[in-house]
């Protein structure tokens, strides 16, 4: 029987909480846009979750994504009909969780067994 943690599954080999310091450009009302920041060390195919700091009527994260090796993309909505900046300088949490053997040949996992 192989090693648990070699199994092709996406198990986690690595996670980590990280701080970015972020100041967004402005989002259009009533309107998502992506913008990338770099994240040292992030590679393709880790998962990454952001959190900001603070709350700001109208204005969502609605996903965050490695973009590239290193590149985190965060997409901001905007639930409003006016521009909302994002505060500027903010310490983002970014939880980044890497998978192990995750590969476009992996089974696809449906339930947890």
């Amino acid at each position: 029987m192989a090693n648990p943690s070699e199994v092709p599954r996406g198990n986690v080999s690595g996670n980590w909480v990280l701080a970015l310091t972020l100041s967004p450009a402005s989002i259009a009302p009533n309107t998502t846009a992506e913008q990338t920041f770099t994240l040292t060390g992030v590679l393709l195919g880790d998962y990454v979750e952001v959190n900001k700091p603070t709350a700001q009527g109208g204005l969502a994260i609605v996903n965050s994504r490695v973009s590239a090796n290193g590149v985190i993309a965060i997409a901001f909505g905007n639930l409003t009909a006016a521009t909302i900046t994002p505060t500027s300088n903010e310490a983002y949490e970014c939880a980044v969780t890497r998978p192990v053997n995750v590969s476009s040949g992996a089974p696809t996992l449906t339930s947890i067994t």
